[in-house]
């Protein structure tokens, strides 16, 4: 069946594994995907939704380097908000509510369109390793399948273990089973695993819900979109609503605690302290008397709901119980109880920031297989990782992204040089360049990166230069442009803004709080501007961007270049950190463990001090 050798595999087809399929296959690398179930590529596994905080930068960057997932998110979308619009432009963030059946069926149905990627549907259970290279794939049926690199992606399917209350059984997700083998085998070539769990919600019948007695969540009244390509902006959304829990169905969860796995030591494991169960946020939250839950329909027209904020792995009697004592929820009826699954992880440290593992030459880790959480977290290292594997196999410069490139480089650093013992979601507060990791500008940051190694098109880079230039003409058009006071002053007046009393360049008065490019666009010498280039809103907000946050902006460049002066600062390979007395008990032993390339790596890693550096600065001559 599989005469021929592949450039690469990828084992699953998770949001990391389609991404990394994707990325491998339209650089030219002949690809595998194997995954269990055909049917559930792409599967939002918990809830209907891509984005968020710090989330929707990523799926933003994801699109940027030619990616799949925010076109499949624009495709599938049911709504979309921009969150934390009231603040600075760092923390907006774009969130699609989403058809999951839809998601699922875009991603299968994109994976097929792409030339070099061939499927196959069955368990891995072992890799192919010869003289610490990684050679193939065996399967549950022992055939042996041979290629150059292999990108695992198992999410949450290792050796997975399902909770609902005292029940446990086998099981990667709901209603499938577990992997197994490949667990044991990493352990044998030397690999370190640990445990880690996460949780869902029940699902339950929309038609059986009053939403009468809920509040109303609408998308945005103007909608966006993800994609930075010509994908369409929705016209109709769906609303989701909210509803809150109460001293009555706190007391009936706690009713179950003794049978929770959470409390009676069943699970063992950590899970994402920043998605707590319903059970979790009542114990470390015990003085709150309510907690909000999020309605999120799965889809257009499915009635099926997922009710966000009530993530539990209690039992399914008690679960019944408690949410029909929550208002709206009073005649629910469930399609199916929320669980909590534990499953394998290797602690990223045993990377490198290709993602590709230091034991096993061209074998790759992405998504929760690296303990992370979250779709868009997957999705980016999937990303990566297929397009380290094609670069690798072509004996190409890796690819590689900078902690002030993008929020991918600073979940990729964290991972590999801090490591992870909790599920590790991404926020905008983990990037110390934040100002210039924004949602906006990330087809400015990483389309040509992408565009030099062969995986953005020849139209995304058109587009991104057309955008670059239209946004920096506009911005010196306000620059050089002059403005009178008798047509600025009523504008100023509006915000409560002190009047000029001479002409200025127009620059200077829209870098003041609250004067806004809607402002600007009254002036009758700026809305022609506009309409004789044609400038869309991506253009006009990146403009206002780069004019309101100039300085932050700057400041940021500034920081960002005396770290590439230390990452220029190269540490030998295998350097010998044992014999340097002077580094501490524990920078000796985090440095010989993590082996990091550079001194800036070495900097961020826990339990390494400046005085630490200081040593291997002059110890390197520097």
């Amino acid at each position: 069946m599989f005469g021929e050798k592949y450039d690469v595999i990828v084992v699953g087809g998770g949001h990391a594994g389609a991404e990394a399929a994707a990325a491998a296959a339209n650089m030219g690398s002949k690809t595998l995907l194997v995954t269990m179930n055909l049917q559930n590529i792409g599967q939002m596994s918990c809830n209907p939704a891509m984005g968020g905080i710090a989330k929707g930068q990523i799926v933003r960057e994801i699109d940027a380097l030619g990616g799949y997932s925010g076109i499949v998110s624009d495709k599938s979308a049911i709504q979309f908000k921009m969150l934390n619009k009231s603040k600075g432009p760092a923390m907006w963030s774009p969130r699609t509510q989403n058809d999951r059946m839809l998601f699922a069926e875009e991603w299968r149905l994109m994976l097929e369109g792409t030339p070099n990627v061939d499927f196959y549907q069955e368990m891995v259970s072992g890799l192919l390793v010869e003289n610490g290279k990684i050679a193939g794939v065996k399967t549950s049926l022992g055939i042996e399948i041979k290629s150059k690199s292999v990108i695992l992606t198992n999410g949450t399917f290792l050796n997975g273990l399902i909770h609902i209350g005292e029940k446990q059984f086998g099981g990667g997700r709901a209603g499938e089973k577990a992997a197994t083998g490949i667990t044991e085998q990493l352990v044998e070539l030397g690999f370190e695993s640990g445990r880690m769990k996460t949780g869902t919600p029940p699902r339950v019948d929309g038609r059986s819900l009053d939403y009468s007695k809920m509040s109303v969540q609408p998308g945005d009244a103007q909608p966006e979109k993800f994609s930075y390509t010509n994908t369409q902006v929705l016209q109709h959304q769906r609303d989701c609503h909210m509803t809150h829990t109460s001293a009555l169905v706190h007391d009936l969860l706690r009713e179950g605690f003794d049978r929770s796995p959470m409390f009676n030591g069943r699970i063992k494991s950590l899970g994402p302290r920043y998605c707590p169960s319903i059970e979790d946020k009542i114990n470390r939250f015990a003085d709150k008397d309510s907690h909000q839950m999020f309605v999120e329909p799965e889809g257009w027209k499915t009635v099926e709901v997922y009710v966000n904020g009530f993530s539990t792995s209690l039992p399914e009697d008690v679960q019944f119980k408690a949410l029909r004592s929550v208002v709206g929820f009073e005649n629910v009826k469930f399609f199916r109880p929320g669980y909590a699954i534990e499953y394998d992880y290797f602690p990223p440290t045993q990377l490198r920031h290709t993602l590709e593992t230091k034991l096993v030459e061209n074998l790759y880790f992405a998504g929760q297989i690296n303990g992370t959480t979250g779709y868009e977290e997957a999705a980016s290292q999937g990303l990566m990782a297929g397009i380290n594997a094609h670069l690798k196999n072509n004996e190409q410069s890796p690819l590689i992204l900078k902690r002030d490139e993008a929020y991918i480089g600073v979940l990729i650093d964290d991972l590999i040089t801090k490591g992870t013992e909790e599920p590790y979601r991404m926020f905008t507060s983990r990037a110390e360049y934040r100002t210039l990791l924004r949602q906006d500008n990330a087809d400015l940051r990483l389309t040509p990166l992408s565009y030099a190694i062969g995986l953005a098109d020849e139209d995304r880079m058109k587009r991104m230069e057309e955008k670059l230039n239209k946004s920096e003409a506009l911005v010196n058009f306000f620059k050089e442009t002059s403005v009178l006071p008798k047509d600025i002053n009523p504008i100023l007046k509006e915000v409560d803004s002190a009047p000029v009393k001479q002409s200025d360049k127009m620059y200077k008065p829209f870098s003041r709080p609250n004067v806004t490019m809607d402002h600007m666009k009254t002036l009758p010498i700026v809305s022609d501007y506009i309409t004789t280039h044609n400038l869309d809103n991506e253009v006009l907000e990146q403009a206002e961007i780069q004019i309101k946050y100039s300085g932050y902006i700057a400041k940021e460049k500034v920081n960002a270049d005396k770290l590439h002066r230390l990452e220029a600062v190269k540490i030998p390979d295998n350097f010998d950190y044992t014999k340097l007395k002077s580094l501490s008990f524990e920078a000796r032993e985090k440095l010989s463990k993590i082996k990091p390339v550079t001194i800036s790596q070495a900097s961020r890693i826990s339990g390494v001090t400046p005085s630490d550096i200081s040593v291997l600065l002059v110890f390197l001559g520097r």
